[in-house]
């Protein structure tokens, strides 16, 4: 992983895009969404991150910030924060990436895990979602609809309309690495759920799909599940991701292509 840079690139309020200037982009009775507006709540997605990738699935990361999990894209990113509103304790995340931020750092992260190509005549109305991760105790729907309805709020306001990202599926399964399970799901997507040709995109470390067992009858993660009832699409086959224990999906969603009940609950029907 690339290391994290000694300070924090911070914005000002004013210089956030519409949704980001928001201290809160949605609320219920247990939890509030707002967006990181300084580099101590940045933290504290960060230590959230550490605490789900490395405690949970084992992955091996390169910071230089203990208990954390940070690289240079999170200093070009607007982080979406879901808080626990009773001990103001972030319990979801998000990163988003946005088209000029993508020009600033050089690339956006996905390009890093696959040849993006064929993207790039939608970039300019593009973002990137990264690092999404739930604490184990709130992984219920309510977290994941906020997020979602502050991200499609977001995607509104900045005249956005594609958002892109890599959906993870962990190899650490009953103890064991393996890549079973993500061949197995690569198949079943790759049937029902795969992109047209001229959005595919080609992974720079491939997962060896072809050397696995893709016959388990294993269903995707939720946040898969999750992604395709909005009508995201599977851009190409998984990359491996040996540091974080993972095999990665490229996804694309694109707002024309929610599904109307969707577009109502998240965009009032617009």
């Amino acid at each position: 992983m690339n290391e994290q840079p000694d300070t924090n690139i911070i914005l000002a309020p004013a210089a956030l895009p519409k949704a980001a200037r928001s201290a809160s982009m949605g609320e219920s009775s247990n939890i509030t969404v707002t967006w990181a507006r300084h580099q101590d709540e940045v933290r504290q997605a960060q230590r959230l991150r550490y605490e789900v990738f490395a405690g949970e699935m084992g992955a091996r990361l390169d910071t230089r910030l203990e208990g954390h999990d940070a690289d240079l894209f999170d200093d070009y990113c607007e982080h979406l924060l879901v808080r626990a509103a009773d001990t103001g304790d972030v319990i979801g995340t998000y990163r988003v990436l946005t088209p000029a931020q993508a020009r600033r750092v050089g690339s956006f992260y996905s390009d890093t895990e696959f040849d993006l190509w064929r993207l790039r005549r939608l970039r300019e109305r593009m973002v990137e979602l990264g690092r999404s991760c739930v604490r184990a105790d709130h992984r219920q729907g309510g977290v994941i609809l906020a997020l979602w309805g502050a991200l499609a709020e977001f995607m509104q306001r900045n005249a956005l309309d594609t958002m892109i990202g890599c959906a993870s599926i962990p190899m650490l399964h009953n103890g064991v690495v393996s890549g079973d399970i993500a061949a197995s799901i690569w198949r079943q997507l790759k049937a029902t759920h795969l992109a047209p040709i001229e959005y595919h995109v080609t992974p720079r470390l491939p997962l060896p799909v072809d050397a696995l067992d893709s016959g388990l009858d294993v269903e995707p993660p939720a946040l898969i599940k999750g992604y395709l009832r909005l009508g995201a699409k599977v851009l190409g086959p998984p990359a491996w991701d040996p540091d974080f224990n993972t095999a990665d999906l490229p996804m694309m969603m694109r707002i024309h292509d929610l599904p109307p009940r969707y577009r109502k609950h998240f965009l009032g029907g617009a």
